[in-house]
């Protein structure tokens, strides 16, 4: 997965959510400006920087999204971190925050760093450790959504997508919720088809997110022609063994594909035929 790339675009539309992560009020997320900083004259670049609004006292955060191991994760932030502020000279204090998968993969050597960790300056936080989904925020939930192992991933996020539509209010902000669980899953599962993909979230949930959108307005420019449908048809009928290998029922496969049950089973009994 592109986790670099979904950290920055989730930070960039709910700057609120790294606040909640760090234990700090989402409401302090009004008072910044997220992007990605170049440290001139270097390679380096730094994830994600929190940028307090001007004349503010509050600190400056360094983000840095970590999912594999590198032993030399510290010694490359901590440089990043310093040449920054003095190329920079910022009035403000900062702290860091790196985001890992699990413990496991925070393997780096910390003693020529352990102060920053003691006082709380640099904070690791480990996405399996926040507890469950369930009795976490939505917002929260919807991060752990990128460390959900496949078997369990669609079925999380139909979850997600039911509290979305019960606890958002705001249309706008259903709709980036949807469109950003439609991304996760989507670098989650890069094999997968448009049919497969309309089948993982419900038809209902699937037309309020920009990749639907955008499909239907290419479909609508393409023309509905007797030979796209009969090669949609069998586009789905392709998808159907894929889908019940993951978890899907029978009916849950027809209503998505708009397939009726019985050519799901015929689909599955043929693929089971060919096998």
């Amino acid at each position: 997965m592109k986790t670099d790339s979904i950290f920055y675009r989730l930070f960039q539309e709910f700057p609120s959510i790294f606040f909640e992560l760090i234990g700090e009020p989402p409401e302090e997320a009004r008072a910044y400006q997220f992007s990605s900083v170049e440290v001139k004259q270097t390679a380096f670049r730094i994830d994600g920087v929190f940028l307090p609004a001007k004349e503010s006292v509050n600190p400056i955060y360094f983000v840095e999204v970590q999912f594999q191991g590198d032993s030399e994760i510290y010694a490359r932030l901590f440089a990043e971190i310093f040449l920054y502020l003095r190329q920079n000279q910022p009035q403000n204090d900062w702290r860091a925050a790196v985001i890992y998968p699990t413990r496991s993969i925070d393997t780096a050597d910390r003693k020529h760093y352990r102060e920053f960790f003691t006082s709380q300056r640099v904070s690791p936080i480990y996405l399996d450790e926040l507890g469950e989904a369930v009795s976490l925020p939505i917002s929260i939930a919807t991060v752990k959504l990128v460390i959900e192992n496949e078997d369990t991933a669609i079925e999380k996020a139909r979850e997600l997508i039911d509290r979305t539509q019960q606890e958002i209010s705001s249309q706008q902000q259903q709709r980036q919720l949807l469109q950003l669980i439609e991304t996760i899953l989507i670098y989650k599962f890069p094999t997968m088809s448009r049919e497969e993909i309309e089948a993982m979230f419900g038809l209902s949930e699937l037309k309020q997110t920009r990749f639907y959108q955008e499909a239907f307005e290419e479909g609508k420019q393409e023309g509905v022609e007797e030979g796209k449908q009969e090669g949609r048809l069998e586009a789905q009928v392709e998808a159907v063994p894929r889908l019940l290998a993951l978890g899907l029922s029978v009916e849950q496969i027809a209503q998505a594909l708009g397939l009726s049950v019985q050519e799901v089973r015929q689909a599955a009994q043929q693929q089971s035929f060919n096998q």
